[in-house]
């Protein structure tokens, strides 16, 4: 059964930091490109961050750049979100997803969710 399940999340003051884990099960964990996406209310979801199945390819949204670092634990099947000088713009839902593309298709897997608030 894949499993993809987030933790880290909670309510921190403007310029804190928090550190969003995501451990997988069910799935080849090494084999995927791993993302954070992020939902606010009223606004569609976007991508944070990603990174690539080996670690080498590394994108971040323009928002984040400089504040936040994806990481990822081939061993432990966990990727991370380190969260530094947090923004209440910041605010939202954040998800964690496994991708997996060749010829044959795409696989697609996601969190629950967890909710970051950035809040004084």
């Amino acid at each position: 059964q894949v499993q993809l399940v987030e933790s880290g999340g909670g309510l921190v003051q403007p310029g804190g930091s928090l550190r969003l884990s995501c451990a997988a099960a069910g799935f080849t964990f090494s084999d995927y490109a791993m993302s954070w996406y992020r939902q606010a209310p009223g606004k569609e979801r976007e991508l944070v961050a990603r990174i690539r199945s080996t670690g080498g390819t590394i994108d971040y949204t323009d928002s984040v750049k400089g504040r936040f670092t994806i990481s990822r634990d081939n061993a432990k099947k966990t990727v991370y979100l380190q969260m530094n000088s947090l923004k209440p713009e910041d605010t939202a839902v954040y998800y964690c997803n496994a991708r997996y593309s060749d010829y044959r298709g795409v696989s697609d897997y996601w969190g629950q969710g967890t909710q970051v608030t950035v809040s004084s």
